[in-house]
């Protein structure tokens, strides 16, 4: 088997379509799939990760409860993208099966003791990795890799100076960033230029069940990109962060410092990053500063198609 991961997720469209992704990659083996708060609360994103999966037949993966709220912030979520439902557009039933007994946290934990190599890839605000290592003392050594989606070089899409995921739990971000662990950024500068444009998702639309669900989550999903930006296409943020840890092609990085700020507004949650390296402070993590989208929109749509 591949790389095995757990995907720590917020459904939300592109977690949506990253779980997708990362189901159809024989390089990637998913360990289970654990909920948080964010792009809705926690009951409508472990609902929304349950649908996905039964929707694929891969009721083997547990789904894990975690995290209903953010360690310090207050809650909030971003049904302004994602619909009140965190994945309106496609009419999904309800699901049948049920989350898996035992909180997030605790079956991450459990993953990496008793997998060697395990990959983190958290899409959603950190708050249940922050928590893994409060909780778990030392278990950073166990620990692979963390692939984030989330922060940004100079940018921010729910505040001027932040992106969302950091935003969202600017205190569990800063304990991810300052843990010593292998971290990998997938931020802003490399989504907003990975667009899924409507041509190729009219390619998945014909390409059956899967792929007709995909161009259903697209057309809501980007509806919210077009009247913010006025782009033709629409960023995959989470499938990006996947796509990485299945190849390393698409993606370039740099070893820099990044801080998290989890002071007051108005730069709570920016994603400070050293890039001229004048902090004189130890890179800790490997940020995203360029992409070859089209090289990943590609097998992004070849391997939705791959479902059925």
């Amino acid at each position: 088997m591949g790389t095995k991961i757990v995907l720590d997720t917020d459904p939300g469209h592109d977690d949506a379509i990253a779980l997708l992704l990362a189901l159809a990659s024989p390089e990637v083996e998913v360990l289970g799939v654990t909920s948080v708060s964010g792009n809705q609360t926690l009951e409508k994103t472990t609902t929304n990760a349950l649908k996905i999966l039964e929707f694929v037949d891969r009721t083997d993966i547990p789904v894990h409860v975690g995290c209903d709220r953010p360690l310090v912030r207050e809650q909030w979520a971003a049904a302004y993208v994602h619909g009140e439902s965190g994945l309106d557009g496609p009419d999904l039933p309800d699901p049948t099966t049920k989350p898996a007994e035992g909180h997030a946290v605790d079956f991450i934990a459990q993953a990496v003791s008793e997998h060697e190599g395990v990959v983190l890839v958290p899409v959603g605000p950190l708050t249940n990795i922050g928590l893994l290592l409060a909780r778990y003392p030392g278990i950073e050594e166990r620990i692979a890799r963390v692939v984030i989606m989330g922060g940004a070089i100079a940018e921010g899409n729910v505040t001027p100076a932040a992106e969302f995921n950091i935003w969202a739990d600017p205190e569990a971000a800063h304990r991810v960033f300052t843990s010593g662990i292998d971290v990998t950024m997938v931020g802003l500068d490399v989504t907003h230029k990975a667009l899924l444009f409507p041509q190729k998702v009219d390619e998945l639309r014909e390409a059956g069940r899967v792929g007709g669900l995909v161009a259903a989550l697209y057309d809501f999903y980007h509806g919210h990109h077009q009247r913010m930006y006025g782009w033709e296409g629409s960023p995959v943020h989470d499938a990006l962060a996947v796509a990485h840890v299945v190849s390393d092609r698409f993606l370039q990085t740099e070893h820099r410092y990044v801080e998290v700020d989890i002071g007051p507004e108005p730069g709570r949650g920016r994603t400070y990053v050293d890039l001229w390296q004048r902090s004189g402070k130890e890179p800790n993590c490997h940020v995203g500063v360029g992409v070859d989208g089209p090289g990943f929109i590609d097998v992004l749509v070849d391997r939705l198609k791959s479902l059925k």
